[in-house]
């Protein structure tokens, strides 16, 4: 099913703009737009994989990453990446999308205290000019050029502590029951905390970050907790 020389027109004030008709693009909240959407960026992907390139984890060649329109092409070198850019530009090209430049950035990933060298401000192919970034968020999750998690751990600890300070006086209300507070808790402050963390990994000095912050969730909830057996010198 394709929809064929659609009109549309725009309302200003109550005043209806004269009709003109689309050439590119889908329609925002039609049920048919994410399917139609989808086979185009499939076509791209299923492109994207013919080109020799990427890395290898386990048996998979990887050299494309895509979630909805964000894409992010992986290459072990400049060469590999140009190779994908102009394969990606050109199809896209063919299904009448355009690249935002202002958007797409690119990453060294490197070994941890590797020498960075004969790294360039800007990376250029053909009429695009793309800058070089040290960490981007993907998906929610900032990656880095160390690939180190410590920027993106602290990322998650700050959204769960503003999420933390907004439910303040639901945690300090005698009124509503514990278990209430800590499924409140288990729905909101651990899901923007634990959002993706499987993608990773962490090291003791995370797990002791995470520890720090979590203990200060349940005291706010659940109040002091006194250790009898040192209160009483008991074993």
């Amino acid at each position: 099913m394709c929809v064929q020389k659609t009109r549309s027109a725009v309302r200003i004030e109550g005043t209806l703009s004269s009709f003109f008709e689309n050439k590119t693009g889908l329609k925002q909240g039609d049920p048919l737009s994410p399917m139609l959407f989808n086979l185009v960026l499939q076509k791209a992907i299923q492109s994207i994989k013919m080109v020799p390139s990427g890395i290898k984890i386990g048996k998979e060649q990887l050299n494309i990453l895509a979630y909805a329109d964000d894409i992010a092409l992986i290459g072990k070198n400049e060469i590999e990446i140009r190779k994908l850019f102009v394969e990606m530009e050109n199809i896209a090209r063919k299904f009448g999308l355009q690249i935002n430049q202002g958007k797409t950035k690119y990453m060294i990933v490197e070994w941890k205290n590797s020498l960075k060298k004969n790294k360039i401000g800007h990376l250029k192919i053909k009429n695009y000019k793309f800058e070089s970034v040290e960490n981007f968020k993907y998906s929610g999750v900032i990656l880095n050029e160390d690939n180190n998690n410590q920027i993106d751990l602290q990322e998650r600890i700050k959204n769960a502590n503003k999420t933390y300070f907004m439910l303040q006086n639901f945690f300090k209300n005698k009124n509503i029951s514990k278990k209430l507070k800590l499924r409140l808790k288990n729905t909101t402050i651990d899901t923007s905390l634990t959002y993706a963390s499987e993608t990773g990994t962490l090291t003791e000095i995370d797990k002791k970050q995470l520890n720090v912050f979590e203990r200060k969730v349940y005291r706010r909830i659940l109040g002091p907790v006194y250790d009898m057996k040192k209160k009483t010198g008991g074993y």
